[in-house]
């Protein structure tokens, strides 16, 4: 039987012998003190939901809350509850919330294998390096803007601005899906100030190619030294050489099929080969097993993964300081501007989609415009004779 608790009665409530037991208030239906074996008591409110659905939410303990709070707080949450709401049933699911660690854990499985190898391995690396210790136990709904903006500080305070620009992409992507999967509303990355980056320019002057040529011929690992041959040779992209395939090439024609899966904008391109790329994989092609698959096979039966430390050893072998492998796609643009040849078959050649991908090798062409005036002042002054170029006649 229910009756009216007091600060003093509280205190003097029986201790049950095992378990608990509940003492209701009478001023306030619903609400009692539940004593437990160990003697410790709290505040509880029993509710029945718009469902029908019965619930004991616990208040607080005594004499933290005292009565009149008690019955403050009781008559507040069963407000809440005729409006429909349900207090415990909130804290539970809140509880089953999934954390930035699920987040992770959904997006490697179903959106990451959608994703080029090399991305995947990438991707795979930042999160668990930096997205899971720093985030990890957050509920994704509890993501900030600051936790965000915190962790892009953090990297870019350990001397990584490119990396922490990365990671906050990939960060954004993710709780993106987020919203999409209904686990939240907005995303906390929006607004987030990335670090300045410079886009590079760096690519093989003459002589750096003359001493990367002789460090080739003289590498004793020929299928590596092969790799960047071919990278030189085409301005392919890393992945698309080391993922190539045999049935990829007609070398009769001299063409190079490039499928959609290995390419970055995952649509097939066909580019012409070299006379000098031709005779370069034709002699691959006559070294290669019956029936080889890829061009540049591991030993485990699939293609080649990288060339990162080959690439290193040859550098230093060839004293080329700050190049990337990468920068060898820009050689190649640098050759290609350097004869002349525009933009639009540059970006052609290269495989982009969009011209202003490809205007950035606009830089390029300075040194044959250089040379071009310097041709023409020389002409001016006369200290070259000038050329007499045969104008069309006028027809009109």
């Amino acid at each position: 039987m229910a009756s009216r608790l007091t600060d003093a009665g509280i205190r003097a409530l029986p201790i049950p012998v095992e378990g608990n037991r509940i003492f209701y208030d009478s001023a306030v239906t619903g609400l009692g003190v539940r004593v437990t074996a160990g003697g410790a008591r709290s505040f509880v409110l029993n509710y029945r939901t718009r469902l029908g659905r019965e619930r004991r939410y616990t208040i607080g303990s005594f004499p933290d809350w005292t009565v009149g709070a008690a019955r403050a707080e009781a008559a507040e949450l069963k407000r809440q509850v005729d409006r429909g709401g349900d207090p415990l049933g909130e804290i539970k699911a809140g509880r089953a919330a999934p954390t930035v660690a699920d987040l992770c854990a959904r997006f490697e499985a179903e959106h990451l294998p959608r994703k080029r190898p090399g991305t995947q391995t990438v991707y795979r690396q930042q999160i668990a390096a930096e997205i899971m210790p720093a985030l990890g136990r957050l509920k994704v709904v509890d993501v900030t803007f600051a936790d965000v903006d915190g962790l892009h500080r953090a990297i870019t305070r350990r001397g990584r601005p490119i990396r922490a620009n990365r990671v906050l992409s990939l960060l954004g992507g993710m709780l993106n899906l987020a919203i999409r999967w209904g686990w939240r509303t907005d995303t906390p990355a929006r607004g987030v100030e990335r670090n300045q980056e410079h886009k590079r320019r760096r690519y093989l002057s003459a002589d750096e190619l003359v001493r990367l040529t002789k460090a080739l011929d003289e590498c004793s690992d020929r299928q590596s030294a092969d790799i960047i041959r071919t990278l030189l040779l085409t301005g392919a992209r890393r992945g698309e050489v080391l993922q190539a395939r045999w049935e990829d090439f007609d070398l009769t024609s001299g063409t190079w099929r490039k499928p959609g899966a290995t390419t970055k904008q995952k649509t097939e391109h066909e580019v012409p080969l070299s006379s000098a790329a031709v005779q370069l994989l034709a002699g691959l092609r006559q070294r290669a097993a019956e029936g080889a698959e890829w061009v540049f096979p591991a030993a485990d039966g699939l293609h080649r993964r990288d060339v990162a430390r080959p690439w290193a050893r040859l550098c230093k072998a060839a004293d080329i300081r700050g190049a990337r492998v990468h920068d060898l796609r820009h050689t190649y643009a640098s050759v290609l501007a350097s004869a002349g040849l525009s933009l639009p078959i540059i970006g052609q050649l290269l495989g982009h989609t969009t011209p202003t991908t490809t205007a950035r090798y606009a830089h390029l062409f300075d040194d044959p415009l250089r040379a071009a005036a310097e041709r023409a002042g020389a002409i001016i002054t006369g200290a070259a004779p000038a050329e007499v170029v045969p104008l069309p006649r006028n027809r009109g």
